[in-house]
Order: structure tokens, then sequence, then C-alpha cells
């Protein structure tokens, strides 16, 4: 194993770095810095929001982004499973399977949950009943 192998990715590490370094020094040197009171506003763009939003954004919308995401990533795998089916054989046959059927599983986990029902305004909560504490007992 020979050391001047790894010289061109020791080189291009060490422009990586040289470059990240000349590109934040110079924006630090040419751009303006006079912040105004819109600037500092909450919205960087500097336009103040006319009206205050009335609730907060619901959960919902992140955790479908998320499943997109999984899902999406699960497509990414079967196209770099599917360039390399003959080498893989068998064994990529019953990796993707299994791997599949774990996605799939999740899909249905989280459907069961109600995590893609949009048209439902409150979902139904499972209240845990207790028995009621005898005072007198404790």
């Amino acid at each position: 194993m020979d050391l001047a192998a790894y010289v061109p990715v020791a080189f291009m590490f060490l422009l990586v770095l040289a470059f990240a370094g000349v590109a934040l020094g110079l924006s630090r040197l040419v751009s303006p810095n006079r912040p105004t009171p819109e600037k500092l506003a909450p919205y960087e763009c500097g336009i103040v929001p006319e009206v205050e939003p009335v609730q907060r954004f619901p959960v919902k919308f992140y955790l479908v982004a998320m499943l997109f995401v999984i899902f999406d990533i699960e497509i990414i795998f079967l196209f770099a499973w599917a360039v390399n089916f003959r080498e893989l054989g068998w064994f990529g046959v019953a990796s993707v399977g299994i791997f599949t059927l774990l996605v799939f599983e999740t899909l249905g986990y989280v459907w069961k949950r109600g995590a893609l029902d949009w048209n439902v305004p409150r979902r139904a909560r499972q209240v845990s009943v207790r028995p009621a504490v005898d005072e007198e007992a404790a």
C-alpha cells in the first residue's frame, strides 16, 4: 500500500478548504453591514408580516414530508439495486425484499396511526383509564 496514491485526495481536500476560506473571507469583506430595523425583523427578506398566523403550523405537514423523503430514498436504493441486479443474485433479491417489506410495514403503521388522514379535523385520542385512587387507603 503506497501513500502516494492518496496525494490527489489530500490535494483536493486542501483545495476545498482554501476555497471555502477565501469565499467566506471575501463575503465578509465585500458585503455591507448596515442592519436596519426591517432587516432585523423576523423575516430576513425585509418584509414585515401584515397578519400573524392564527395557529401553529400542523406537525402533519412535517410528518408527511419526512415520509416522502423515506420513500424517495427507497426509490434511490431500488434503482441502485436494479443497476447491479445480475451481480447481486439471490442475495440482492432477498435483501431488497426485506428492505421493501420493512418500508411497507412502516407505511402500514403510519397509515394505521392516522398520520395520513387529512380530512379528519381532530383524531380521537386514546385515553387511558386509570382506576380511582382511594385516599383513605393511601
